[in-house]
């Protein structure tokens, strides 16, 4: 995309931005059909401007078949992708914002990419993700205590997350093995420890398991991929104490590649006292070459949404917070936004100098708030925690998360009408 047009904001409430959207292959056979193909205008409307350049899921009204579209904007030669997929009766489009000059959008075709998830690994235990037939994410539901997500890779071809205690690399730090690289977790519910549970720490009569009892692929296309699972949280005897729906996207449409963990806890089997602890909930372990105070390397930081640094930031409430540093020589960061509809936005952050990123919204006593973070969810009910994971290249600044929230946070909707 050319500077020019990354100078222009896309449409924002009340005008409209038109886009022919040809399809490219759908999502399934049956999607196939000539209306489907056939081309379509696009009305973009938000609520306020997106900068160009701005990764965008957005909900779609009208007739749209899931599958790759490319995008082609006025003054560029380049095409950029979007996708477009389904989330129960309702049609979504992943892509990048480009200025109020965009014009077409052509289908590629279909044999460009591999899917994200091949038809052998849809029920497997271990799960790689591709975006653009390149690997990305691998979603791990049956080795140890809970699932957990590894490797997880970036828009440079470098994983971006600790790769101990799965594989040992040299340099790396080896210790909280519990902490695997990207997972969801909490340290006492009910008083079992979920967070620390993990057969390379010392057996301890609280841990407890967390064990996936379903799943369905929502979509799997060839630049994104939905996954849905249902877990259920089980005591040291067995016993569900908790249940969980997790519904979590993965894109590769765009500079960045992104992941979002959307998960509902329901209290199923009884009442539910999420514990004030330090240690949950919704975390990662960023590769130990970017740690604020690494051994291998220098460079690393971390920021929030209101521009406090490093151990600065341990506690805070804030919308979001990135962790940057340096892997295989390139500066590159993983940022996590908290979507406004979720639990207790804005978050609480257990974020750590040594490379411990986690948002938890329980741990108010611990970060110094002077109150209880306890929560008690009554038997029958449930709450929602949401999260968007932001791998990118290059510092803070350079990502502009800013404008990457607010897309989160107020995405704009796509009208579609017949040419």
């Amino acid at each position: 995309m050319t500077a020019t047009i990354r100078s222009h904001s896309i449409a924002w409430l009340g005008c409209a931005l038109g886009l022919v959207f040809t399809a490219g292959h759908p999502a399934g056979a049956d999607e196939a059909t000539p209306q489907a193909k056939a081309h379509r205008i696009l009305s973009v409307h938000a609520k306020q401007p997106i900068k160009a350049g701005t990764f965008v899921v957005a909900e779609v009204k009208g007739n749209l078949a899931p599958g790759l579209y490319s995008l082609h904007y006025e003054g560029s030669d380049a095409r950029m992708p979007a996708e477009v997929f389904r989330r129960g009766d309702r049609t979504w489009v992943a892509l990048q914002a480009a200025g109020a000059n965009a014009s077409t959008l052509n289908g590629p075709k279909a044999a460009e990419f591999d899917l994200a998830i091949a038809s052998d690994r849809l029920t497997a235990g271990e799960v790689p993700i591709l975006t653009g037939g390149k690997p990305f994410v691998t979603y791990q539901s049956n080795d140890g205590p809970k699932p957990y997500y590894f490797p997880v890779i970036g828009p440079t071809g470098a994983p971006y997350t600790r790769a101990y205690p799965m594989k040992t690399v040299k340099g790396e730090d080896e210790d909280h093995p519990h902490q695997r690289s990207m997972f969801f977790t909490h340290g006492n519910i009910n008083g079992v420890d979920f967070w620390a549970s993990d057969p390379k720490n010392k057996p301890n009569p609280r841990f407890g398991s967390i064990k996936e009892t379903s799943r369905t692929v929502v979509h799997n296309g060839q630049l994104a991929a939905v996954l849905r699972t249902t877990d259920d949280w089980l005591g040291p005897d067995g016993k569900k104490v908790l249940e969980d729906e997790r519904e979590v996207a993965f894109y590769g449409v765009g500079e960045n590649r992104v992941i979002d963990f959307d998960i509902t806890l329901k209290a199923t089997a009884g009442p539910v006292t999420f514990g004030d602890t330090k240690e949950g909930s919704f975390g990662l372990r960023v590769a130990s070459s970017m740690d604020v105070k690494s051994k291998m390397n220098s460079g690393g930081k971390i920021v929030n949404a209101e521009g406090i640094t490093d151990d600065a930031a341990w506690g805070k409430a804030s919308p979001w917070v990135d962790y940057t540093g340096p892997v295989d020589g390139k500066t590159v960061g993983i940022a996590i936004l908290n979507h406004p509809d979720s639990f207790r936005y804005p978050t609480t952050w257990h974020v750590r100098t040594y490379g411990l990123f986690a948002a938890n919204p329980f741990g108010w006593h611990d970060f110094g708030q002077g109150r209880s973070g306890e929560h008690v969810l009554p038997k029958g009910e449930s709450l929602q925690l949401r999260y968007r994971v932001v791998l990118h290249a290059g510092d803070t600044a350079s990502a502009n998360l800013p404008a990457v929230f607010q897309a989160y946070a107020n995405p704009p909707v796509v009208e579609v009408e017949a040419k």
